[in-house]
């Protein structure tokens, strides 16, 4: 009894560090992205609630395989194991998702940075081009000289493109090196918490199947935990599978390939519950598998 109340500490703990971090990176980025204009403009994506929506499935992803790797190390059966935390993942995700509901009608706003104002001669750069401002930069269209490689200096008395178009001041380069894994990596985790706040907007069903069907895709992952006897990297390997997860997630809710499995299916299945229907198949596949393998290892003379 003492290891499921460890468990349910330890993932009570783990979601909810890894969501209330998660929502402070999630802000951490957005301010870094108002700094990067000069002079410094409000952007879209500073509410509470649209960051609490993107740190959702990060808590839902680390705190399932954390939980299940601590499984391992309590040697708690696989049944109860995944039956636990599958219970656990759903209690936290559905309270999570209505609390942020609940806290629309509280809505607080990211405020807007303070202008960061740049003396004349401040220079910026992008892609070894670069622009000297002879003016403040609050003034959008003061002065400036422009450098490209194997081009001479070009000064523009009043920086107007095509159309009489206003040229932008590009953007501080200190964030444009971000990898290429963490951005897609990003991108997933932003679409997967589109399906999530989408599917409870048109209503609780069609949310709580979809988020059950990915806990029990994510909860049927419990023996990759137990490959090896080095708990790290079956860790480590359970940080990819989980990875392969999230992009078999955006995969399957892509527009085209739900398509494809309508036609497949002939409309015989609703379009909202193709995608746990892919999912919830896939985990119950997993699972018969772990506990037949589990089965037949004392007839081969295996011990746990």
């Amino acid at each position: 009894m003492k290891k499921y109340i460890k468990l349910v500490l330890f993932f009570s703990i783990c979601f909810t560090l890894v969501f209330i971090v998660a929502i402070l990176l999630r802000f951490l980025g957005i301010w870094i992205e108002l700094v990067r204009f000069i002079p410094v403009e409000a952007r879209p994506g500073g509410d509470v609630t649209e960051a609490a929506w993107k740190a959702l499935p990060v808590a839902l992803y680390l705190s399932i395989l954390l939980s299940l790797c601590n499984t391992v190390r309590l040697k708690i059966p696989i049944p109860f194991a995944i039956s636990c935390v599958i219970i656990l993942s759903c209690v936290f995700t559905a309270g999570a998702s209505l609390g942020i509901t609940r806290a629309r009608t509280m809505r607080v706003a990211l405020r807007s940075a303070s202008p960061l104002q740049g003396e004349p001669g401040l220079i910026l750069s992008r892609s070894d081009n670069s622009m000297i401002l002879l003016k403040e930069s609050s003034e959008i269209m003061g002065p400036r000289v422009v450098s490209i490689p194997g081009r001479p200096l070009i000064y523009q008395q009043t920086p107007v493109g095509p159309h009489n178009t206003v040229l932008n001041l590009p953007a501080l380069p200190f964030s444009n090196d971000t990898p290429w894994f963490i951005r897609s990596l990003d991108i997933d985790i932003n679409l997967s918490a589109g399906q999530l706040e989408s599917r409870l907007e048109q209503n609780f069903f069609s949310f709580a199947v979809y988020a059950f069907s990915l806990i029990l895709l994510l909860g049927s992952m419990r023996f990759i935990l137990e490959l090896s006897q080095w708990l790290l990297a079956n860790l480590f390997m359970g940080a990819l599978v989980f990875r392969g997860v999230l992009i078999l997630e955006t995969f399957i809710n892509a527009r085209e390939i739900n398509g494809l499995l309508d036609s497949f299916l002939a409309g015989r299945v609703p379009p909202g519950l193709i995608s746990p229907l892919v999912f919830t198949a896939l985990g119950v596949l997993i699972i018969l598998y772990t506990l037949l393998v589990r089965i037949a290892r004392p007839r081969r003379g295996i011990d746990d």
